[in-house]
């Protein structure tokens, strides 16, 4: 059986972030836990598409996006996460418009204190403005508990 490295060896091999994608997580994730749905909705290109274990679903604007994430915010309190912190694993220059983003989201307690995590993987790219958007989605989904 193959094992995993541990965190830390996953996050000393990721390049520098020049190209501002951990700036973009970290205002994704501060959207994510304050229920900012409109933000969000402007964080993503459409069409988009996002697959997980329960979900392969294409949003073809805004307003689904919105719609998508409405309640998130409200999931994550009825478990007592109120914050998470971005953490890059693995990020893959793909074109100087294109990235794919492995990134596991700690579930972070009003203490601080680390309750979980989740990992997904995103392709963005970068709009006509400059900033980066979401155009797919993969949820890998919570950690196991130990």
């Amino acid at each position: 059986m193959k094992r995993e490295p541990d965190l830390d060896t996953l996050l000393s091999q990721v390049k520098d972030d020049d190209l501002g994608v951990q700036s973009f997580l970290n205002a994704f994730g501060k959207a994510l836990t304050t229920g900012d749905a409109d933000a969000i909705a402007q964080m993503w290109e459409t069409p988009a598409f996002v697959l997980g274990a329960d979900v392969a679903r294409t949003v073809s604007n805004r307003e689904e996006v919105a719609e998508l994430f409405e309640g998130a915010r409200a999931d994550y309190n009825a478990m007592g996460i109120v914050d998470t912190k971005p953490q890059i694993i693995r990020l893959d220059e793909i074109t100087d418009h294109m990235v794919m983003v492995r990134v596991r989201w700690p579930y972070l307690d009003a203490q601080g204190l680390e309750r979980g995590a989740e990992a997904s993987t995103y392709t963005l790219t970068r709009a006509n403005d400059g900033e980066w958007k979401f155009r797919v989605a993969v949820m890998h989904g919570a950690e196991a508990m130990n």
